[in-house]
């Protein structure tokens, strides 16, 4: 039996509801179950599911579902745009806040542990993307990555050390900051370590399957199910539109990524089948690496846990919260 649950003391209280958990693990599908009992608007902590026209390969919410509850911070961008973690720590205060105006409650679904990390333990205020200084390291990086990278050696010794020559998207942000503030990242995400939340509480729930085997297995039938929804066709389409390059976070995407090497013919069919599957496992073990870190966490197994005795237990979960608010 659920005990009473006040959603206007929880919404009193700043408290927001959170649903984490690795790919393919089913946090959509209990989101959904939970928005029929509870006032909720969902706000999305995905990485891929802010681009337009991405929706097959990220497992985006259907279009009925997008119309049965308000969700927030998805298609909000074109592939070829980008999107930080600060502007994501942005748009969720700014979205909370106006949720909670709306007497409803927030839930923040998803799998993108980077972005809950910098909503939970603050970051520094770095300066908004320069697009022609970002294209002007960007295209040095592919004359020569390695003087690139040398030359984040030069200004920004640590960030050189844990930024691969290989890695361009984090490589150029790095020489960007720098380029614009005169300042090293890594002097300036140390200043914002620590800040924390203050506007708000998030009450956290983890899918996290004991059985890894269990969601490989659910990763790969997923991912075939995909294929023959279309994603190849689909991705085919995003493609085509103009400005995109391998190196973009989009194209970056698991799946996207693999795809696009098989159009550039890098991989036959068979190898972007695997290395797209391979690649979503390894997905879900840095995000389940990341999940047993977190402090404050109300574990649910979805293989030995139906979907009816999740919701029960999100309910009591955020009804003990209540009460020790």
């Amino acid at each position: 039996m659920v005990p009473a649950l006040n959603v206007e003391r929880l919404i009193e209280q700043k408290c927001c509801l959170a649903i984490m958990g690795p790919t393919a693990s089913g946090k959509s599908r209990l989101s959904m179950a939970l928005a029929e009992r509870l006032p909720v608007e969902i706000i999305s902590v995905d990485s891929a599911l802010i681009y337009r026209g991405m929706d097959i390969g990220t497992a985006k919410p259907s279009a009925e579902e997008l119309a049965k509850v308000p969700h927030h911070l998805i298609d909000i961008l074109d592939p070829s745009e980008s999107y930080s973690a600060a502007d994501f720590v942005e748009d969720v205060h700014r979205l909370v806040a106006e949720i909670f105006e709306r007497g409803r409650l927030p839930m923040l679904v998803g799998g993108t542990m980077m972005y809950f990390n910098a909503l939970q333990k603050g970051m520094a205020q770095l300066p908004s993307a320069d697009e022609a200084l970002r294209a002007e390291i960007h295209q040095a990086w592919l004359e020569d990555s390695q003087a690139v990278h040398d030359r984040l050696k030069t200004v920004d010794p640590e960030a050189a050390e844990r930024i691969h020559p290989n890695d361009p998207q984090r490589l150029v942000r790095a020489l960007e900051v720098y380029e614009m503030t005169g300042r090293p990242l890594t002097e300036l995400q140390k200043e914002g370590q620590g800040a924390g939340l203050t506007a708000f509480k998030l009450v956290k729930v983890a899918l996290l399957p004991e059985d890894r085997g269990q969601l490989h297995q659910q990763i790969e039938e997923r991912f075939h199910a995909m294929l023959n929804d279309g994603f190849l066709k689909e991705a085919e389409t995003v493609f085509s539109q103009p400005g995109l390059h391998g190196d973009l976070p989009a194209i970056r995407s698991v799946g996207y990524r693999q795809a696009w090497l098989f159009f550039e013919q890098t991989y036959d069919y068979e190898t972007f089948v695997e290395k797209s599957i391979v690649a979503t496992r390894q997905l879900a073990k840095r995000q389940i690496t990341w999940l047993r870190k977190e402090t404050d966490l109300h574990v649910i197994d979805p293989y030995h846990t139906n979907l009816d005795k999740s919701v029960e237990e999100v309910l009591e979960y955020l009804a003990r919260c209540d009460k020790n608010a």
